[in-house]
């Protein structure tokens, strides 16, 4: 069997839990202990093209754990329960936790790019939102037929879902460029997501996403 498709073992050992919890710990203790060292961690956690061209190329992994505000590891997180634990159930624990950490650190690895030739050198990266785009993209590519309720009211279909998501970031990357958003960075999620899906499983996205 050829050993970039070989299966792992499958275990469910609640990956997405250990997660979250590390997020909400890594926040809380900024927030509670503010000052020099929130500082510090967003310093050394975040990842900015500055500091990567100078050796801190860990910063593509701990970018994901970095959150700015209240709102921003809220959805995130509930994204990541949301989505996330049906995934990882149908992924084992192990394939779940290698495809969030490859699509989260080639997401960062992408945007240090992107920021990188435009000059973007002090921007700091913090947040899981492109390893969790990758995620919901999972969901749709595994569940093409689920329901999802936008706002608890707007019935989708999940890959209409994902898709039309998918869209929005696109025009927004194109006509928000002085957002605080990263929207590249989710764009970027969701592109090595599908990577991974044709490499790691033989699967074409599009073809669980449209039926076709």
């Amino acid at each position: 069997m050829n050993i970039i498709r070989r299966p792992f073992k499958y275990r469910n050992f609640g990956a997405v839990y250990w997660l979250i919890g590390i997020n909400v710990l890594i926040f809380a203790a900024m927030m509670l202990l503010g000052g020099d060292f929130r500082k510090f961690l967003t310093v050394r956690m975040s990842m900015i093209p500055a500091a990567v061209t100078h050796g801190w190329v860990w910063t593509f992994f701990t970018y994901m754990f970095m959150h700015g505000s209240f709102s921003h590891i809220l959805f995130n997180m509930f994204g990541l329960f949301i989505f996330g634990t049906n995934v990882e159930r149908q992924m084992g624990s192990r394939e779940f936790l290698l495809y969030y950490f490859i699509t989260g650190t080639l997401a960062g690895v992408f945007s240090f790019i992107v920021y990188y030739f435009t000059g973007n050198y002090i921007v700091a990266l913090m947040g899981a939102s492109g390893a969790i785009f990758a995620v919901e993209l999972a969901y749709a590519v595994f569940f093409p037929d689920s329901i999802i309720y936008i706002w608890g009211i707007l019935p989708l279909r999940a890959p209409v879902m994902v898709l039309g998501f998918t869209g929005l970031e696109l025009i927004l990357s194109l006509t928000a460029r002085n957002s605080n958003v990263a929207h590249l960075t989710h764009l970027a999620g969701f592109g090595v997501g599908w990577l991974y899906f044709l490499v790691r499983y033989g699967v074409n996205p599009w073809r669980r996403l449209t039926g076709r």
